[in-house]
């Protein structure tokens, strides 16, 4: 069989025999694919050899794929953090993605905060913020934070209770059982409360040597002077803390700072953990697996799981990784790595900034850690792959079945779904949920308000599949303009320009077109949605319309609807989506309904206008909230003077004063 690529090969001599990044790009402009190389000439020419000595996976792509461009740099350092840059902006469908085996909580410092505070945390921090972990579990985090504020009683408590406190001068609790030192209510000054947050932060980071030494000073000092009672709280302090040392489990002799990496994998898939040990000690892991939908040596598998690790932890790269085997391009990766330690947290704690180091031990105690690593790699694989089997097979049963019912050219690789939601004819506004893969794709969503003020779920529809498909033609546009082709007569073949990223970027937001249009609605919505689009949809864009009453999918010139078996994967996939689209928008109409109705609370009021307002719901949280306070805590509010306040005391309690008439 003929190579499919050989029909936009570029000419070899065009190709700059330099290091760099290349993209192949589907018919619809889309990226598929992002690989870097040292000889973009060398590593392109791979692609364009006999059909039968490519891998099956590295087919796929080819057989997707349209056109192919590139972009040179001036070393394999830049190669290395710009394939990583464009991975993360177009996540090609035939790229690796990690995905976390699960959710893990942070102990969080927010030291971004005016008064900051510790807390249990998932997912990303503000910039600023320290984290420490991840942990296996929230309630290992809780018991050890229980164990150290009793030595550092820094705030735990949300902002409004914090803000409660503040305006009472009541402290809560914790105060009263010495879990905190309340800054709420002047019992600690926000410096001081701030050196006790950073000497926490230093415990947790490692530095424990110098807590334990001074809170045996200080206890022996207390028992010398005969005060038992501070005696015997210091020892109750020191108690605690050994306890929360206790649950850190020591992996090494020397208070060294390394990760450790293994992998376990099979030609299609693979399971990443990584194990972080600080000062000696265990603080952390987390894991990870992975689709293999291109072919990678476990070499390259490392290298692209480092560029994904270190990019989420950024501030905490240690000077050494051990690994199982050295990654592809180490030597790039580790002056990459260095210079990402050299602008954060990890190389600013008065060290000297030192080369990240891949080691692959032979011998001794990291060779016996790094086996424990690769045992909960294995198992993690097992887990993994029991659980997604059935899921990777039903979504792919279900995109085929809804192929062939629908008669489709190819499976809807992606789906978008718009729903109309209202309350009584006003706040309409629109959603659009895509899924990809059988998979809600969330940073593709989209929310419409629309300027219709009435009952009309036709002209809504209208007007959202209208205003979708101009973004997506005035992107197309924009590419034509942007995109100077080089190499080859038609175009196919093309660099890219520099002046691509001065594109509209809302509009490069729905710059994938979607291969199939579900509509919530039946025939009406239906044909709208087709008027809105006009001529704006090209003719591989479907577009079908989803009655409630019976699932009853409407294609356009049909007398009659297609109905999807009851248990079909099709049929639970197309109600997924649907529902999707009628939660999301049903949320958005909410949540304006909510700001409206809230905002509306201070209409009339003098003086006080969107940007008053905005502060006043910053300050308080909401309109009950407001009620309650005095004239001198709404004074308290930057911008609002004591007239404003008086005013708006008088408009809440339902009162008129003399001024205002």
């Amino acid at each position: 069989m003929r190579n499919p690529a050989l029909a936009f090969r570029p000419e070899p001599g065009t190709v700059p025999e330099a290091p760099g990044c290349y993209q192949f790009k589907d018919a619809h402009g889309r990226v598929v694919y992002v690989g870097k190389a040292k000889s973009l000439r060398q590593r392109l020419g791979n692609y364009f050899q006999a059909w039968h000595n490519i891998a099956p996976r590295t087919r796929a792509m080819l057989e997707a794929a349209r056109s192919v461009e590139w972009i040179v740099v001036d070393s394999e350092v830049e190669a290395l953090h710009l394939e990583y840059t464009l991975i993360q902006r177009h996540r090609p469908r035939y790229n690796v993605r990690y995905r976390d085996d699960k959710s893990y909580p942070y102990l969080v410092l927010t030291t971004s905060d005016e008064v900051p505070r510790a807390r249990v945390q998932r997912g990303k921090v503000a910039k600023g913020d320290l984290r420490f972990g991840p942990y296996a579990h929230a309630y290992a985090i809780r018991e050890t934070l229980d164990l150290l504020l009793r030595t550092f009683p820094v705030r735990t408590c949300s902002q409004g209770i914090y803000d409660r406190a503040a305006r009472t001068g009541k402290p809560c609790l914790l105060y009263h059982i010495d879990r905190c030192a309340a800054p709420c209510v002047g019992k600690i000054s926000f410096d001081d409360h701030h050196d006790l947050v950073e000497r926490l932060g230093r415990f947790l980071d490692g530095e424990t040597g110098p807590v334990l030494r001074q809170l045996e000073h200080d206890m022996q000092a207390a028992a010398a002077e005969q005060n038992y009672e501070a005696a015997a709280r210091f020892r109750d302090q020191l108690t605690a803390v050994r306890k929360a040392l206790e649950k850190q489990q020591v992996v090494s002799a020397r208070a060294e700072d390394f990760d450790a990496i293994a992998v376990h994998e099979d030609e299609l898939e693979a399971a990443v953990q990584a194990f972080f040990v600080r000062r000696g000690r265990l603080v952390g892991r987390k894991g990870w697996t992975v689709d293999k939908v291109e072919p990678l040596t476990t070499a390259q598998l490392l290298t692209s799981f480092v560029l994904q690790l270190y990019a989420d932890r950024d501030d905490d790269i240690p000077p050494q990784v051990v690994v199982p085997v050295e990654p592809e391009d180490a030597d790039a990766l580790s002056t990459l790595l260095a210079e990402q330690r050299r602008h954060t947290r990890a190389g600013s704690r008065g060290r000297p900034i030192q080369k990240v180091r891949f080691v692959v031990p032979q011998r001794g105690d990291k060779v016996a850690f790094l086996e424990t690593v690769g045992e909960n790699a294995r198992e993690a694989f097992q887990r993994a792959r029991l659980k997604r089997a059935s899921d990777f097979e039903s979504r792919s049963r279900a995109l085929k079945e809804l192929q062939e019912a629908l008669d489709l050219d190819e499976a809807p690789l992606r789906i978008e779904c718009f729903d109309i939601s209202h309350l009584g004819g006003t706040e309409v506004v629109g959603s659009m949920v895509v899924f990809e893969d059988g998979l809600p794709k969330k940073s593709d969503y989209r929310r419409f308000k629309l300027s219709i003020d009435r009952n009309d779920d036709f002209a809504s529809m209208r007007e959202v599949i209208r205003r979708r498909f101009a973004r997506l033609a005035q992107t197309r546009t924009a590419d034509d303009v942007v995109e100077d082709p080089v190499g080859d007569p038609g175009g196919e073949v093309t660099a890219i320009d520099a002046t691509a990223d001065a594109v509209d970027p809302v509009a490069r937001r729905f710059a994938y077109p979607p291969n199939l249009v579900i509509i919530d609605g039946g025939v009406g919505q239906l044909n709208a949605a087709l008027e809105g689009a006009g001529e704006l949809a090209t003719a591989d864009v479907a577009f079908v319309g989803l009655a409630k009453k019976f699932e009853e999918l409407w294609l356009p010139g049909r007398a009659r609807p297609v109905v999807l078996p009851r248990g079909s994967e099709a049929l639970y996939l197309v109600q997924r989506v649907r529902d999707e689209a009628h939660r999301f928008a049903i949320t958005y109409q909410r949540n304006r309904r909510s700001k409206l109705v809230a905002s509306s609370a201070l209409d009339g009021v003098a003086g006080v206008g969107p940007t008053r307002r905005k502060a006043l719901f910053r300050q308080f949280g909401s309109v009950a909230a407001m009620k309650r306070a005095s004239v001198e805590e709404l004074m308290a509010v930057p911008g609002v003077s004591r007239r404003i306040a008086t005013a708006v005391h008088d408009h809440l309690h339902g009162t008129v004063t003399e001024e205002s008439t």
